[in-house]
């Protein structure tokens, strides 16, 4: 077993080995393009075929993904995509990346997980490493994935290596890649541990090793549950602050200028993305099994929740105050539906709550986003599928009672925004009062 061990090792450590990504979105994609990079050969595989298809065609589907990127892996030989299961058993390594949502009760959802590994499970041979790197729950590794791996006879630590190292991806970040961000890794025993390790070592630029899967996977939960946190602390304070009269982004800028004790989150009109909206209420979960509450994740999450809420109702007041319009009546565009700037993620994004919200009240709500032309399907939010951004034109901002900004793309220009929109509600701070006289902007 040792000599089978250091031959794997080996591949690692030569660039030699058979990398397979299953699950090829935000997280998979930027992975299997930085093995490929590294000389591995990975094949990708995916339910969805025409992910499969668009890659075969080197073409890219997530917007800080330049389609060359894909097109020189295909091209070369090192990067290919499938939705066939049956040649996993051709890796010697797989690692998974597939979502894990909640419930509509608020549970963790594994189902992709738990469907995952019985997909692949027929077709997993002897020696090969499996990792886990969607974010999940503490006990998920040992509890579910390694019996589901263990039904047929074979042993994990003996037969097969389980490890688990959360995924850290930033989509859009320019400062920060899949190689430049340091990997935590936790095995399911020593030669698990060293597979892992062996591999990742030779994509990013640092591994760290921890003592067992399930501090991996407590790890990741703490990064997230520190940022939700943090940012229900400034939610809070900006409405409070705004009572006051003051302007919380002003209070931040100055804030951070202390050198020490002091970390700057920021405000906005809700959480979004795949993981601060969602893996806090893993540990939750988990807690709740071992007869524990999680007060102060749970109380983020409220405060985070009722943002959305607090932005029209901020909205509706400036509607009232300036042009005595109830919103029943009003044309609202949102500026940027994407949950982050930059990016065509919307997942999880704030702007399906505010559309949702606003349209409640008989508001017509439409939208600009140059980087979502499209709403796409979403789970929550199924009806709003199809609709079109707006295009953009000085004529069709001035056609709206309200300017609405969710997302702060750079490429959006603020100045033209400002000059023809009657009246801005700005979630993101965008609007500086270099732009002018601010009567007619509402930060909320």
């Amino acid at each position: 077993m040792a000599e089978k061990i250091d031959q794997l090792i080996e591949s690692f450590n030569d660039n030699f080995a058979q990398v397979g990504i299953i699950g090829l979105g935000y997280v998979g994609l930027p992975l299997a393009l930085t093995l490929a990079e590294n000389a591995f050969s990975v094949t990708g595989f995916d339910v969805d075929q025409e992910k499969i298809d668009r890659l075969q065609e080197s073409q890219s589907y997530i917007s800080h993904i330049a389609d060359d990127s894909i097109k020189k892996h295909i091209e070369n030989g090192r990067l290919s995509a499938t939705g066939d299961f049956s040649q996993i058993t051709g890796m010697d390594a797989i690692l998974i990346c597939v979502p894990t949502p909640l419930t509509n009760d608020g549970k963790p959802d594994l189902g992709y997980v738990i469907s995952t590994a019985e997909a692949i499970f027929p077709y997993i041979r002897k020696d090969q490493l499996i990792v886990l790197e969607s974010t999940t729950y503490p006990g998920t590794c040992s509890e579910v994935l390694r019996p589901l791996f263990e039904k047929g006879g074979m042993k994990s630590g003996v037969d097969f290596y389980l490890a688990y190292s959360p995924e850290r991806e930033d989509p859009g970040n320019p400062k920060f890649g899949t190689s430049t961000i340091p990997k935590v890794v936790g095995g399911d025993g020593e030669d698990a541990q060293n597979l892992a390790l062996a591999l990742y070592n030779q994509i990013v630029v640092k591994t760290v090793p921890v003592s067992s899967m399930d501090v991996a996977e407590a790890v990741k939960l703490t990064e997230n549950i520190f940022r939700s946190v943090n940012i229900a602390l400034v939610n809070e304070l900006k409405v409070i602050y705004d009572k006051m009269g003051i302007d919380v982004w002003e209070v931040i800028e100055a804030a951070k200028t202390k050198p020490f004790g002091f970390m700057p989150f920021y405000p906005g009109p809700g959480l979004g993305g795949h993981c601060i909206p969602i893996d806090p209420f893993y540990l939750t979960w988990r807690a709740k099994q071992f007869g524990l509450e999680t007060r102060f994740i749970e109380l983020a999450g409220q405060i985070n929740t009722a943002m959305p809420n607090y932005v029209v109702t901020r909205l509706e007041t400036a509607l009232k105050d300036r042009f005595d319009t109830d919103v029943s009546s009003a044309s609202i565009l949102l500026i940027g539906l994407a949950y982050k700037k930059n990016v065509n993620d919307t997942r999880e994004s704030p702007a399906f709550s505010l559309i949702k919200l606003l349209e409640e009240k008989g508001a017509k709500v439409e939208y600009f986003d140059p980087f979502v032309p499209e709403i796409p399907t979403t789970r929550k939010h199924a009806a709003l599928a199809g609709r079109r951004s707006i295009e953009w034109s000085t004529e069709n901002i001035q056609s709206y009672d309200a300017t609405l900004i969710c997302t702060d793309h750079d490429n959006i220009d603020a100045n033209e925004l400002f000059d023809n929109s009657r009246l801005i509600v700005d979630t993101r701070n965008v609007i500086s009062a270099d732009l002018g006289n601010l009567d007619k902007v509402v930060k909320a």
